[in-house]
């Protein structure tokens, strides 16, 4: 709103300063500072309001050290999350853009899916919340709907050059064109995957698209859903994330430094780096108050949103085959439960007595089974993020 305020301002009156909401830096130093305002001075009356209508978290038994102080806790805080990421996209950014529009209608869609699921175990008092085939459906769905506009809307496009030096005149067209990193023609269509059924494939290319749409925003949400098991972790890890798709989207977004780092330029992109900013401010200011020890958890309602949002940010900016690198704790965490779970079935079927191959799964929980302070795990999962943040960024320039 205050966009669309100061456009006016600066056309009809000349009014001076005006003219710095026409760049998307001092939008997003704004958004994120009003973000972070946002999370720690709403935020403590979040918890005390959580308290006192005593959303707890109730704290399965695993045999864990310190896990019984937990009981009781507030959960529910990814509301401080949503709610901080929210209001100043709304406030500062252009929210008719459509990827604006897409990340505010995965925000509220994912955010209502894991508020179900938190309702569910406090106030029904079922420890399984959320069927797992419902939180499937709404990801399933949110994929549909987010792959179909992408494929669709006229705004959704990119530039190339066809052989024009001059990138300022470069062809502005829809396409399916993903990047593909470490690669020195590093572009795929996805209609390639099905380039053997003939001419046809650039007409059925959406059904690919639209595939790889759902499959990576199920598997995102659910990685950091996993992820978040311990104080801290998740949040701090998302940060590096969305941080590192930051960069992508800024470079992305702007058509000198795309050209310049042979990049795929994606117009009208750059304006996700104020939705990205508050959502950093966001995560930073609810990590005030979950590191340990705790005065609250995110739940589901953070948990799935977070790691909804940090899948369809990845997919806009045409980074979502890096995502591997980019969110390795959420895929280090995941495969940890799939292969706990295989080893344990493949061992019962063929030994007669599952067996285990970490302590416990998922594999922070591993970790604290050895003796190290959750604290700690936290933090050497943090710079682990960090290196693989860096990787991540090292692909712009190894090919």
């Amino acid at each position: 709103m205050l966009y669309f305020l100061f456009e006016y301002l600066e056309l009809k009156y000349q009014l001076p300063g005006a003219s710095l909401f026409n760049y998307i830096s001092f939008r997003s130093a704004l958004a994120f500072i009003f973000s972070l305002m946002l999370s720690i001075k709403y935020g403590k009356n979040i918890i005390n309001f959580l308290r006192k209508k005593q959303i707890g978290e109730t704290v399965r038994d695993l045999g864990l050290s310190g896990q019984k102080e937990k009981t009781g806790t507030p959960t529910m805080g990814g509301l401080i999350i949503i709610m901080s990421t929210i209001i100043p996209v709304i406030l500062l950014s252009n929210f008719k853009n459509i990827y604006i529009i897409i990340l505010i209608f995965t925000t509220i869609w994912l955010g209502l899916i894991g508020f179900a699921d938190d309702y569910i175990k406090i106030f029904k008092k079922n420890k399984d919340g959320l069927k797992g085939k419902f939180k499937l459906i709404g990801q399933i769905s949110l994929g549909l709907i987010v792959g179909l506009v992408l494929y669709h809307h006229p705004d959704v496009t990119i530039k190339d050059h066809y052989g024009n030096d001059n990138f300022q005149e470069r062809i502005e067209y829809k396409s399916t064109k993903t990047t593909v990193p470490f690669l020195k023609d590093n572009e795929l269509d996805y209609s390639y995957l099905i380039s053997w059924i003939g001419e046809k494939s650039n007409k059925y290319s959406f059904i690919v698209f639209v595939f790889f749409v759902i499959l990576i925003i199920s598997a995102v949400s659910n990685g950091a859903n996993l992820t978040d098991g311990i104080d801290g972790l998740a949040a701090g890890s998302s940060v590096i994330i969305t941080l590192t798709l930051g960069v992508f989207a800024w470079i992305s977004g702007n058509i000198i430094f795309s050209e310049y780092l042979n990049v795929m330029y994606i117009p009208r992109v750059s304006e996700i780096v104020i939705f990205i900013s508050a959502f950093v401010g966001g995560l930073i200011g609810f990590l005030w108050y979950n590191t340990f020890p705790a005065q609250i958890f995110m739940g589901d309602t953070g948990s799935l949103t977070i790691g909804g949002i940090i899948a369809v940010i990845a997919i806009i900016v045409r980074k979502e085959l890096l995502l591997p690198l980019i969110c390795g704790i959420f895929l280090f965490e995941t495969l940890s439960v799939i292969i706990q779970v295989g080893y344990y079935k493949y061992t019962r079927n063929n030994l007669g007595k599952g067996k285990r191959l970490f302590l416990m799964s998922p594999i922070h929980h591993h970790f604290q089974k050895l003796g190290y302070h959750e604290s700690k795990i936290a933090v050497r999962f943090w710079i682990i993020g960090i290196l693989l943040a860096i990787l991540s960024l090292i692909t712009l320039k190894i090919r």
